[in-house]
């Protein structure tokens, strides 16, 4: 009977081993693969075929999903048909497997709650297809002055006291060039809100190494700066600022120390590929954002895509559950759009791996859930807020020089900014 279960053993494995060739071409070249096909090469000399525990060619069999679910923390060497796979994964699936995710990385009980005030609104240069504080658009909405510290101190106060950790203030300007006497004002309204206690970031487009090192000193928690969309679709919506632009910045504020927060807008009139790809443009740069937006387009009359139709709710929560399994540990934050979901919707997009919403009175131009529906939304599915500067992680196993001896070809090799070209 043994020498039975050895023959089929060796025959299951004879049969793997005449389908593939027993050195990787690749590998034996020196030349780089991707994960996955680091993953399967396997150096198995002609000769020695037969000594090789033939259970070794069964990591070949698991699919991107499995290996992802088994993953001991984050890569940055995704492909775009990897990712595909993930997004491809039928719905329910797709959602118990980004949770099981979730539930490894994160506390899922837990939700991070911020207030976006813009500071400075309207006169935007940029022609982005969206924005109602475009100069290029007519949609009624009047240019202002930066304002002022004490302004910005209430707010700060005001969103403090109804449970917000995290305050963003977003300026609508294309960079900062020139603008030396409104950066310093920024620096003072960050350090003064920090030093109430509440992690800071803030949108002001985008900015040089140096002017991100300012920032980081005066005690700025994390920039925003979002990619949108993918690059292909990227032209579709703006024409003003090269995708490459961005990722310059992303660059800039990384060097910095800081924080990213990079995240997209969805309905814009992609497509799921478009999807996929803003996925694979974060989840490969050489750190994944500490916290993505998710936005749904709020059409704007006047704007280009003011007449654009609602995005199907099944593509939103499809984008959040593969981005919560390709980025593990990014708080992944339901942005503008929120308000139009009801609680049933939010608490798939919680399930799904959503741990993060922009809560008040309103998100830059566009209407924001109050605090109080907030509270109360929260309350019904057993979720509190997570404090500021917390970052809590429901695996205590999951430490970081566990991590590090858990590193396997299937991470691959960091990649670097260099490789982005500067603008």
């Amino acid at each position: 009977m043994a020498s039975l279960s050895s023959a089929l053993r060796l025959s299951r494995f004879g049969s793997l081993a005449s389908r593939r060739p027993a050195f990787s071409l690749t590998a034996k070249a020196g030349f780089k693969t991707d994960a996955s096909q680091q993953l399967a090469a396997v150096a198995v000399p002609e000769d020695h075929q037969s000594h090789v525990d033939p259970l070794a060619f069964d990591k070949q069999d698991e699919s991107v999903l499995e290996r992802a679910l088994k993953a001991s923390g984050p890569r940055n060497t995704w492909t775009r048909e990897e990712i595909q796979q993930i997004y491809e994964t039928p719905l329910m699936d797709l959602v118990y497997h980004a949770s099981t995710v979730h539930r490894k990385f994160n506390d899922p009980s837990k939700v991070q709650l911020c207030t976006l005030l813009s500071i400075k609104t309207g006169g935007c240069t940029e022609d982005c297809s969206y924005c109602a504080q475009s100069s290029r658009h007519k949609t009624g909405l009047k240019a202002s002055k930066l304002v002022t510290l004490g302004s910005v101190l209430r707010a700060a106060r005001e969103a403090r006291d109804n449970g917000s950790t995290r305050f963003c203030m977003g300026a609508a300007w294309r960079d900062m060039h020139g603008r030396k006497s409104n950066l310093r004002d920024i620096k003072e309204m960050i350090k003064e809100v920090r030093g109430m206690g509440m992690e800071v970031c803030v949108t002001l487009g985008m900015v040089t190494d140096a002017q991100a090192r300012e920032l980081k000193d005066a005690g700025l928690t994390a920039y925003n700066h979002n990619v949108d969309t993918s690059r292909e679709f990227y032209p579709s919506v703006i024409t003003t600022r090269s995708y490459d632009e961005r990722l310059n910045t992303i660059s800039n504020v990384d060097q910095a120390g800081l924080s990213v927060c990079s995240g997209g807008i969805l309905g814009l009139g992609e497509q799921k590929e478009d999807h996929i790809g803003l996925i694979y443009t974060l989840s490969t740069l050489p750190s994944h954002p500490e916290s993505v937006p998710i936005n749904t387009l709020v059409p704007i009359p006047g704007t280009p895509l003011g007449d654009n139709k609602p995005i199907e709710f099944k593509s939103v929560l499809r984008t959040i559950a593969t981005a919560r399994i390709v980025m593990p540990k990014s708080v992944i934050r339901l942005a503008a759009g929120r308000i139009t979901l009801d609680d049933e919707k939010q608490g798939l997009c919680f399930m799904a791996g959503a741990n993060a919403i922009f809560t008040g009175e309103k998100m830059l131009t566009t209407d924001c859930t109050g605090w109080d529906e907030d509270k109360r939304l929260l309350d019904s599915w057993g979720l509190s807020p997570l404090k500021s500067f917390e970052k809590d992680n429901a695996n205590p196993e999951m430490t970081e020089d566990a991590e590090e001896k858990q590193q396997s070809a299937l991470f691959g090799t960091e990649r670097k900014f260099e490789s982005i070209p500067k603008v």
